[in-house]
């Protein structure tokens, strides 16, 4: 199976975590953000295998399929053997 992850969606995972750093900057180091970005990049492989593929509850995500893990929600579309992640929600930011 061939998984594509869309910039948006690489992007958001990016985003969130740099701005965990920032917030915690005391006590999140360089350390937890690339493991944490590693694992949530990881989690995308999962996709179609392990996690389930379930409705959207998000409006912005009709037209695609959602599947989660237990810290992030990924927006995706399957064509035959590709996932296409086209957008991820970090789990506390679940909202329209």
């Amino acid at each position: 199976m061939e998984y594509i992850i869309k910039p948006r969606a690489a992007r958001k995972i990016y985003t969130f975590y740099g701005n965990v750093a920032k917030k915690y900057r005391h006590t999140y180091d360089k350390a937890d953000y690339k493991r944490n970005v590693h694992d949530a990049l990881t989690s995308v492989y999962d996709i179609e295998r392990k996690l389930l593929r379930r409705p959207p509850t998000l409006k912005r995500w009709e037209g695609c399929h959602m599947a989660n893990t237990d810290k992030w929600y990924f927006a995706y579309t399957f064509d035959g053997e590709t996932v296409t992640v086209v957008d991820a929600c970090h789990a506390q930011n679940m909202h329209e």
